[in-house]
């Protein structure tokens, strides 16, 4: 069965009761305190993708108007620039996420594209970082169209429209709650224009592994050996702080399914990955995968992006 028909399949998919009850921060897990403080509005321009911050309404697709944070760095070739989408976390701060990406976006000559997934449009863990795939209860699938994944490729065309660029893929990055967007959008969108998904600090995941029941792993989603040997092989780095190690943080899932993958987000990282190449080894498939260990940093937004923007292309 394709991936993207999964809205038809997954009514008989039962979610944990254990997810319908969380919310954001219990599902996702929380940033550490800012790095940056989000700069005063006065300095974000209102015309879309201008140089510098700039801030417009996205309203072409079939969800809820989402806010567009973007910073383009003067003077880059825009046609040629690299486009990285910044998927936040579960306190929903994307002017801040992006404000720690600004000097890397300088140096390294990347445009940051960070949509804002508001409290108000999409409340818990449900329907931001799973996807907005079911409905309030967990039994009712929505229309495709409205799931948050959905907003990425559309706001892609937006912005190489916008900008005259000749971009024919992106960077996929997300912290957190943001890390679970990003690895279940590989699932979930299978086709999508993604160049390089960086995955990092995610509070749980959902693993590579059909043995185990949806959300924790792959299992009743119907997914095929074709679809997991495309899924393996592209080009996924999973980023994780080596000291993103505590077991008492009270954003940290603390379900049996979760436990299982670790007792801390810097161990389930490495279980994510480590699932994924075993996986492979036993489909004797290609493997793309790779992971990176940032040292001395928690659980931190800006500390990631202190050492992995070089992977952004």
């Amino acid at each position: 069965m394709p991936l993207h028909s999964i809205r038809r399949h997954i009514l008989a998919v039962a979610l944990p009761l254990a997810l319908i009850g969380c919310d954001a921060t219990t599902a996702a897990g929380q940033d550490s305190a800012s790095v940056t403080s989000a700069p005063d509005m006065s300095i974000w321009a209102s015309e879309i993708l201008a140089d510098g911050r700039s801030r417009f309404l996205f309203d072409a697709w079939d969800g809820p108007d989402l806010p567009i944070w973007a910073y383009v760095p003067e003077g880059v070739d825009r046609k040629t620039a690299p486009i990285m989408f910044l998927l936040h976390g579960a306190k929903r701060d994307p002017r801040r996420y992006l404000e720690e990406w600004v000097q890397f976006a300088d140096e390294d000559g990347f445009i940051i594209i960070a949509p804002e997934f508001a409290k108000s449009s999409f409340p818990d863990s449900l329907s931001y970082n799973l996807g907005n795939v079911w409905a309030k209860g967990g039994k009712t699938v929505n229309p495709e169209g409205v799931w948050s994944f959905s907003a990425i490729e559309p706001v892609f065309d937006q912005v190489v429209a916008s900008i005259g660029s000749n971009q024919k893929s992106y960077t996929l990055y997300g912290h957190s709650a943001g890390s679970q967007f990003v690895h279940r959008f590989l699932v979930a969108k299978p086709k999508a224009r993604v160049g390089r998904y960086l995955a990092a600090n995610a509070g749980w995941y959902t693993m590579p592994d059909r043995e185990i029941t949806f959300p924790y792993g792959l299992g009743e989603l119907g997914v095929t050996d074709d679809e997991v040997r495309a899924m393996l092989a592209k080009d996924v780095v999973v980023l994780l702080g080596d000291q993103d190690t505590n077991t008492k943080h009270d954003s940290l899932r603390r379900t049996p399914e979760a436990m299982a993958q670790g007792p801390h987000r810097f161990a389930r990282g490495l279980s994510y990955f480590n699932s994924a190449k075993a996986l492979a080894e036993e489909m004797g498939t290609e493997f793309n995968w790779s992971y990176r260990i940032i040292p001395g940093v928690a659980h931190s937004n800006g500390g990631i992006a202190q050492g992995a923007h070089d992977l952004v292309e």
